[in-house]
């Protein structure tokens, strides 16, 4: 079984490196994705120690070869108000801000690194997502550097893409 890991700053191509992927392995093996956007519980504190938690579930039931259940957030209602069951897979991707964490790593996540500017980063994420959460990105900008900075997740990269 395969874990990968696919972190970078917001609005580095992760979603799409995770969808190529997809795309790619799914000919020959049973695969899922999981977006960190599904697990944050908002903006404050989404890179927490309930995100850590939470993926160490998801690694441990990855491990066991065990369905698993996940919570997703709506980004809407700003509250989890569904939940998504995974089956055993082959390989699992994580991708988003927070994916390549020690937690994952130390699972044996292959991981891959996005670089990106930070200021080409949230004009990608606000022309995507739209300007309504042009001061979100901000503090976002903050807490992804400093997460980065604590779990050292650019320097444990096995690959590291430009975008």
């Amino acid at each position: 079984m395969t874990l990968i890991a696919i972190d970078g700053r917001a609005g580095a191509g992760k979603t799409t490196l995770a969808a190529r992927f997809l795309e790619d392995l799914s000919i020959k093996e049973s695969v899922a994705v999981i977006h960190m956007d599904d697990l944050y519980a908002g903006w404050n504190d989404a890179l927490g120690a309930s995100l850590t938690r939470t993926l160490e579930s998801i690694v441990n039931a990855h491990q066991s070869h065990s369905t698993f259940e996940i919570q997703i957030f709506n980004w809407n209602s700003m509250r989890f108000d569904s939940t998504r069951l995974i089956e055993p897979v082959n390989v699992l991707i994580l991708e988003g801000v927070g994916a390549g964490q020690k937690t994952v790593r130390d699972a044996g996540a292959i991981l891959y690194w996005l670089d990106i500017e930070p200021d080409v980063g949230i004009e990608r994420v606000l022309k995507r997502d739209g300007n309504h959460i042009a001061e979100q990105m901000k503090q976002w900008q903050i807490d992804q550097e400093i997460h980065f900075l604590s779990d050292k997740t650019r320097e444990n990269a096995q690959h590291i893409q430009s975008s």
